[in-house]
């Protein structure tokens, strides 16, 4: 069993969709027009798993905005959630063999804890989400239960060939796993992801960011043993100093068979604020999905495609597709954030 990286093949993306209940409540029309974006780019590639309290009236949004045809490639389910953030709520999944019962089973998902990024807000109702999915037949595969542990999809970046990254920052944050040390930390993580060794990054941390330095806001994996990661070029971005160590300390890094990894430097956007407040907007949170890739955009011509363009370098032969994400990182995350993909064979394959 491994935990595959993200461009193998997928079965679907899981959105955990926004309600009035949530914190997007008052710009609720703003972002389910990126919600809608979102299915429309990827149910033209897989299918879409959405899952919401109010499954009928998202239903009748998207046949109004994408028609019979696109809904025939959507999954509902139906529970009540606190929040959207299904990188950080949902299943993380090992593929390969495995036995359960005398039956041989491809998926076994991981149900890890999320306690609302160290206990910041609510996630009581996120954090059984998967269970509900699993126990009404939506994801096939062997449940396995890691309640007793903390960890956010977004606090994990894996190769596929059994190297994790992740970031000293997140992982060893207030109300995670304490009093884990860093070695049991590291332990558990080999242990349940099944990994050969975990990489820690221990710069970047992105301002306005509520998860503690989620990995997948900085530095991303890509096939043949490379990096995505951002950089920053402006000496008078208060951010300045901390990328340029991040930059430094990838490139110290070496694969499992000692060889440097090929870095591309994705750009910093320009520094967007919210009522006086910056928002952590990074081209790094972007989803790999089949044939594709869907890039957060902000408004910004010339940066918005020079991470594009960089980004097609990494996964060649995959459309890159632009979506604004402004509305998104105004809850302080961004694409990656509010998906999660789930590897062939997962999700059921009837609507």
């Amino acid at each position: 069993m491994h935990l595959p990286a993200e461009w193998h093949e997928q079965s679907g993306v899981q959105l955990t969709w926004p309600h009035a209940n949530t914190d997007w409540a008052p710009i609720l029309p703003d972002i389910i027009k990126v919600f809608v974006e979102m299915t429309r780019a990827i149910t033209k590639r897989e299918k879409v798993l959405i899952v919401a309290p109010n499954t009928d009236e998202v239903k009748a949004i998207l046949m109004r905005n994408l028609g019979m045809e696109r809904l025939r490639n959507v999954l509902f389910h139906q529970c009540d959630t606190n929040d959207t953030w299904a990188r950080d709520h949902a299943a993380l999944t090992l593929t390969g063999n495995n036995t359960n019962n005398g039956f041989r089973v491809q998926n076994t998902l991981l149900d890890f804890k999320f306690n609302g990024w160290g206990e910041k807000f609510a996630a009581d109702k996120d954090n059984a989400i998967t269970e509900h999915l699993y126990h009404d037949g939506m994801l096939n595969g062997t449940l396995e239960s890691h309640k007793d542990f903390v960890l956010e999809g977004g606090a994990i970046e894996s190769d596929g060939q059994g190297t994790v990254f992740t970031t000293s920052q997140c992982l060893l944050a207030k109300h995670r796993n304490q009093p884990m040390t860093k070695d049991d930390i590291e332990q558990r993580l080999m242990q349940a992801l099944r990994a050969k060794r975990i990489v820690w990054l221990d710069h970047g941390n992105l301002i306005g960011d509520d998860t503690d330095g989620h990995i997948d806001t900085i530095v991303r994996t890509a096939p043949n043993n490379t990096l995505v990661y951002v950089g920053c070029d402006d000496s008078h971005d208060e951010q300045f100093e901390d990328f340029l160590a991040l930059e430094n300390q990838l490139l110290t890094l070496r694969t499992e068979a000692g060889m440097p990894y090929k870095l591309l430097r994705l750009p910093m956007p320009d520094a967007i604020y919210d009522e006086g407040e910056r928002l952590p907007a990074t081209y790094a949170n972007y989803l790999i999905i089949n044939g594709a890739v869907l890039c957060p955009t902000y408004a910004q011509p010339g940066k918005d495609m020079l991470a594009m363009q960089i980004i097609a370098q990494a996964y060649p032969n995959r459309e890159v597709v632009g979506i604004d994400a402004r509305t998104v990182i105004k809850q302080h995350g961004s694409l990656h954030c509010l998906t999660m993909q789930f590897p062939q064979g997962v999700l059921v394959n009837n609507p």
